[in-house]
């Protein structure tokens, strides 16, 4: 499957490498980009690309807020022609999945995810990758983003209950950002990039809704453009990361989910290229460097997230995957990052 981002998804990269000191043409060209190709804002390009490109800029300016910086410029205009449609949604909940609906055509690897518990909702990010990725300042882009787009809908004094990153916390010198940006004290080390809002924020009216308009923009993107609709790997990785703390990301379950018979969908996915095993292990891939890389993460609780019943059945895994154990796998990252330090 095509891994692809728009270039709008870097708005606001130049001014703010500018900003740092920072020329930017070396990197982009170490990452197969140019400034004539990311003159288009609708332009696709590789999203493993932008992803590199960004964790390289972050440690070359020595800025680790750059991603954040990036989402304090956008507004819900750079998301391009579905903008319109994914706006003027009657409350925040509808907003999210239409959100979710245009997710080819914005970028094909985030995977936003919702979690009930009780009076609260998780808005969980992810990224499905082939392979693993560093993401730190994709990651936080897409949280700060996300975080605009809801107070964009409830009003400038809308804020989480609590927002929440998988890395370490920054130094404090850049802690004002986070301040700035989500509005409530951010929790760090988490095992998830995400945010806690109320449950009762989902029926929240929209303020700018227009149906007219969502309407109109909507018979006007499927009449100009081709459709874009989810196809069903990607709502089988989405499922995929929704059962794996609990150990169901099987098959059996996932096709229940989905309202089909295993043999239907392993039929549909042959049809999109791939098949089930391929999918859990890409998303156990990318979940498993994302946690390993948390320092206050035990590798018992990434075996337990990832769905195995076992140390030495994830360890295993593990091995045959990264040529490592996953305690070698952290040694070495933390090896890397005092070597950077």
């Amino acid at each position: 499957m095509a891994e692809l981002v728009r270039v709008a998804a870097l708005t606001g990269y130049f001014p703010i490498m500018r900003s740092l000191g920072t020329d930017p043409r070396p990197l982009l060209r170490e990452n197969g980009l140019s400034p004539e190709l990311l003159a288009n804002p609708e332009q696709l390009i590789s999203a493993r690309a932008a992803f590199r490109l960004l964790e390289r800029s972050a440690t070359a300016s020595g800025c680790v807020t750059l991603g954040l910086r990036m989402a304090e410029e956008r507004a819900v205009a750079n998301l391009g022609v579905t903008s319109l449609v994914i706006a003027h949604q009657p409350t925040l909940g509808r907003v999210l999945q239409a959100l979710g609906e245009f997710r080819n055509r914005i970028n094909s690897t985030l995977v936003l995810q919702f979690e009930r518990f009780g009076d609260e909702i998780i808005l969980r990010e992810d990224f499905s990758l082939s392979t693993p990725e560093p993401t730190r300042q994709s990651s936080d882009l897409a949280l700060g983003v996300l975080a605009r787009l809801c107070a964009s809908v409830l009003g400038e004094a809308w804020a989480p209950l609590s927002v929440c990153f998988a890395h370490e916390a920054p130094p404090a010198a850049d802690m004002p950002i986070f301040r700035r940006l989500f509005r409530c004290q951010p929790e760090f080390n988490c095992e998830f990039h995400g945010l806690v809002i109320a449950a009762s924020d989902l029926d929240r009216p929209n303020l700018r809704a227009d149906s007219d308009l969502a309407h109109h923009a909507r018979d006007l993107i499927e009449s100009i453009m081709t459709p874009a609709l989810r196809t069903t790997a990607q709502e089988v990785e989405q499922a995929i990361m929704i059962f794996l703390p609990s150990g169901r990301a099987t098959i059996q379950h996932v096709a229940a989910s989905m309202g089909l018979t295993v043999r239907t969908l392993q039929r549909m996915l042959i049809a999109d290229g791939t098949g089930f095993s391929e999918l859990l292990n890409r998303a156990r891939m990318q979940l498993s460097a994302q946690y390993l890389a948390n320092p206050r993460m035990r590798v018992t609780d990434v075996a337990e997230l990832l769905g195995y019943a076992s140390i030495g059945a994830f360890t295993r895994w593990h091995s045959l995957t990264f040529g490592q154990s996953p305690r070698q796998w952290q040694a070495a990252r933390k090896a890397a990052r005092s070597d950077i330090a």
